[in-house]
């Protein structure tokens, strides 16, 4: 049940944010206590992890912010393993299994990160915000439309502060590429290509067979499984091999689609797409029948999305993805001995106007590596390496800083990826997946096999809904095990 925010911990919040305006009697000068630097309890936040492990411990690390900040709890569903790292850097913190009563118990908690397998996030961000808790959320922000609008609808009503894990955002080389776009160097655009080698993981086989035999002793099976349906325990799936099964993960889309489709999404100032269609690779086991898994994603995929014309791009968008190592052509205008995008060509972006190109990087943690080509023979590039003066640009410290300063403060508003931002950029990446599920629908009729979703889908981006194929909307949201529905 939704809390109330008149509660503990709520009023600790308030007593935060208006800390600076009590009586002298109340509050010690800082100076005083503990010299230059010192932090004063009353403003320290209290922060608990949701997914200690993996990302998890470098989410809640960072969000710590070298200790300044509290960690008050740590949850996860198996502390054997990444997990135990997290457990020894911060041994004051609780800890539990189920968020649902961690959020419930540590009533004092001011935020949390949640660093989960893709298909909790949004359950757990949910639950945390109903409670007046500010959620920092892994890319991507949820495992489907649906619960991006949901969160994104959420956080502005019930004033929650919010920043999805796309750390790159947060990279101060994006103001490079956005100042050639506003410049109007590349003059018209309207092309951008996005690739990646992704898949690194298994995927576009069968699903691996139940065997409860073979789960971790430490593992806590049920609740990892979360909202999916409940199923004997998987071999091979925790912690890593999820991300390829469409009732836990969004495959190498919901990977980097994140870190690269932001680049473009926010250089351009892109919404809603209108469209979506896509192809993808079959894998053949037998001569002329292709495999069959619609449980799981395509080992490699091409997807086109169609954008109407913004403020910052006067002419429609046509944006490609591609994944499992397809990439574009390589553009005439660079030396045929450069790499396009990152290193080896392996990810990157390319944005074609009329006037030139801009190649650029997956923007994680990696280097960005920008660079522009212009037709008449002007280059112009930025540096070759990381330019990270902190880690990972600051990303989780700058949304710490928010929460301490408030909804709508200027440090919330400064944030470059809060769900006003971030929800409309996933709902983007998550289209690409709503195409490919859609593209396996089929129909048999004997010996005949009707692939019926295999078109252009036309999305109304304001209802969430595809207009020209209804089957598709089922990919909307999901089917929610009971308890965990959204």
């Amino acid at each position: 049940m939704k809390q109330k925010k008149t509660d503990s911990s709520s009023s600790r919040r308030n007593f935060i944010k208006t800390t600076a305006l009590a009586s002298s009697f109340m509050i010690v000068p800082r100076h005083v206590l503990g010299g230059v630097g010192f932090v004063a309890p009353s403003d320290r936040l209290n922060i608990a992890a949701i997914g200690a492990g993996g990302k998890g411990h470098s989410d809640i690390t960072n969000a710590s912010v070298g200790g300044r900040e509290r960690v008050v709890a740590l949850c996860d569903v198996d502390f054997s393993g990444s997990a135990a790292k997290t457990v020894e850097k911060f041994p004051k913190a609780k800890l539990y299994a189920d968020f649902r009563e961690m959020l419930d118990k540590e009533k004092d908690l001011d935020a949390v990160t949640i660093s989960t397998p893709d298909h909790v996030h949004g359950p757990a961000a949910k639950y945390a915000m109903e409670r007046g808790k500010h959620v920092y959320v892994q890319k991507p922000m949820t495992h489907n439309i649906r619960e991006a609008r949901m969160l994104t609808e959420m956080a502005r009503s019930e004033k929650i502060v919010t920043q999805m894990g796309n750390q790159g955002a947060s990279n101060p080389l994006h103001k490079l590429v956005q100042g050639w776009i506003d410049s109007g160097k590349l003059g018209k655009i309207s092309k951008v290509e996005v690739w990646t080698n992704r898949p690194v993981w298994p995927q576009g086989g069968a699903m691996p067979s139940a065997d409860p035999s073979k789960k971790p002793e430490a593992l806590n099976w049920d609740l990892w499984l979360g909202p999916a349906k409940q199923t004997p325990y998987i071999p091979n799936i925790h912690p890593f091999n999820w991300r390829g099964w469409w009732d836990y993960g969004t495959g190498a889309l919901g990977d980097v689609g994140c870190h690269l489709i932001d680049i473009p999404f926010r250089s351009l100032g892109l919404m809603y797409p209108t469209a979506a269609e896509c192809s993808v690779s079959s894998v053949y086991s037998q001569m002329w029948t292709p495999d069959y898994h619609p449980e799981g994603c395509p080992p490699s995929s091409f997807i086109t999305l169609n954008f109407d014309a913004t403020e910052k791009s006067n002419s429609p968008i046509v944006m490609t993805w591609s994944d499992g190592g397809i990439r574009p052509s390589h553009p005439d205008i660079i030396p045929a001995d450069s790499d396009i995008g990152g290193q080896n060509s392996a990810n990157g972006v390319l944005i074609h106007g009329e006037n030139g190109i801009i190649s650029t990087n997956i923007n994680d943690s990696s280097p960005m590596m920008p660079k522009l080509y212009l037709n008449d023979g002007t280059t112009e590039f930025g540096p070759e390496g990381d330019v990270m003066e902190e880690a990972e640009y600051g990303h989780q410290r700058k949304w710490v800083e928010a929460c301490k300063a408030g909804f709508n403060s200027k440090e919330h508003k400064a944030l470059t990826s809060s769900f006003d931002y971030a929800g409309p950029m996933t709902e983007t990446v998550l289209m690409g997946n709503l195409a490919i599920r859609s593209y396996m629908l089929r129909k048999e009729s004997g010996n005949n096999v009707q692939y019926y979703g295999r078109k252009k889908l036309l999305w109304d981006g304001n209802n969430m809904k595809i207009t020209n194929l209804e089957e598709a909307n089922q990919y909307v949201t999901r089917e929610y095990r009971q308890g965990w529905e959204m």
